[in-house]
């Protein structure tokens, strides 16, 4: 049996050693947001919101229009006052600073570029107005152009490159006065699908090489998972989950998190033993059982990729047995195959007005007996086992989670349980 490790907080692993790894887990906090809440005109927008930002990192703040999101970023700015709260950046409570005392950069979806003034000129304006030497303006604005790889055009006007060549110009001006944190207010709304991925990975990769804490908002699912070191999830001006991009994903705390952030099935059930038990189905779920009391409701979420079905009734090794089911359409979506299917959880029709037995993420007609969810299949699998509408399938899943059968965003679900 190994030795007990020292633990990273003990004081005596900060006295003996000091490694990279314990470098990087002891990175200092640039950016703390604590116990910031704020209200315009008696409605309350943001609620107790807490979090750090590393030096160096990035993070995302993922949310619906409405969330809090904006509200968030403007006051870390200073462009808004928090009812309550602290805003502290590197060790320095800023809270009642003006914005231009608090060193940092934000980045709008309008770029504010000046019209008449060359790539290099936007670049170099904020270091003229400061009456930087000019040998420093030139260094600098060099040294920014070559970063954003924009050699070729610091000689042209904004309309005479692309939104997202504007998009780097921008982001060169704000690094040209060296602020201690960026802040992107949706970057890259303005911008064509393509433009989108190709820019978000080029900031990404920006941002590690010059060092500085970033944070983003979003309503965008996919640019939060690529762009973010960690993502928090605001749900009408409560932070319901923090974390990494798979945490966030795959643990999700709360069922806004988990619908929110991509495709979810959600069943109804109660807990049984060690087994959640849907319907006239039941699957195990031993690690659950000291969380939730027996007879407790609770819902099973699963994401469409974490499905696999069978014909025959045989599943892959580690995955747990959900149910049968018939299938009810299948739909080509270029990398993967969409399916959805009716699992048989009911003995019968359920009664007129009677509450539902189920809750789920599409919407299919009521009438239909089954208990509909969604399921997606990666372009291997559809050509190793073709399913079409009609088959009837066994049901297994690999990986689900069991939330309490509430919706608070103040309180908090269970741990994630996978079929291994």
């Amino acid at each position: 049996m190994l030795p007990e490790e020292t633990s990273l907080d003990s004081p005596d692993a900060t006295r003996d050693v000091e490694t990279p790894a314990t470098k990087e887990a002891r990175r200092e906090v640039a950016v703390s947001v604590r116990s910031v809440s704020k209200s315009f005109r008696k409605t309350m927008v943001l609620e107790d919101i807490n979090f750090d930002v590393a030096e160096g990192e990035s993070l995302v703040l993922l949310g619906a229009s409405g969330s809090g999101k904006t509200t968030i970023l403007r006051i870390i700015a200073g462009l808004e006052q928090p009812d309550t709260g602290s805003i502290i950046l590197h060790g320095k409570d800023v809270t009642d600073l003006p914005a231009r005392e608090r060193s940092t950069g934000v980045i709008f979806q309008s770029y504010a570029l000046f019209p008449r003034m060359t790539v290099e000129e936007n670049i170099g304006y904020g270091l003229r107005i400061r009456k930087r030497p000019r040998r420093e303006i030139k260094e600098t604005v060099d040294r920014l152009i070559a970063l954003v790889h924009l050699e070729d055009h610091r000689k042209k006007l904004p309309s005479q490159i692309s939104g997202g060549q504007q998009q780097r110009v921008a982001i060169a001006r704000t690094l040209a006065y060296k602020p201690e944190v960026l802040l992107f207010d949706e970057p890259f709304g303005a911008l064509d699908a393509q433009t989108r991925v190709r820019l978000r990975r080029e900031i990404r990769h920006l941002l590690k090489e010059v060092n500085v804490p970033a944070i983003f908002i979003t309503h965008d699912q996919e640019e939060a998972l690529e762009l973010g070191d960690r993502i928090a999830v605001l749900n009408r001006g409560h932070l319901e989950q923090a974390g990494t991009p798979d945490e966030v994903y795959n643990r999700p705390e709360t069922e806004y998190v988990a619908t929110f952030l991509g495709a979810a099935n959600l069943l109804l059930g109660v807990i049984s033993g060690d087994r959640v038990e849907i319907g006239t189905a039941t699957i195990p779920a031993c690690d659950e059982i000291e969380r939730f009391r027996d007879g407790q409701a609770v819902k099973l979420v699963f994401r469409p990729e974490d499905v696999r079905l069978s014909h025959t009734g045989t599943l892959p090794e580690g995955c747990r047995r959900l149910s049968n089911g018939v299938i009810e359409e299948v739909n080509f979506v270029g990398a993967y195959e969409r399916l959805t299917l009716r699992l048989d959880l009911t003995a019968r029709r359920q009664a007129e007005g009677a509450p539902p037995l189920y809750d789920v993420t599409i919407n299919t007609p009521e009438k239909m007996t089954g208990i509909p969810i969604v399921v997606t299949r990666p372009k291997p699998e559809t050509t190793t086992a073709k399913f079409n509408a009609g088959d009837r399938v066994a049901v297994g899943l690999t990986c689900f989670r069991v939330l309490p059968n509430y919706t608070l965003a103040t309180e908090r679900a269970s741990r994630n349980v996978d079929a291994k």
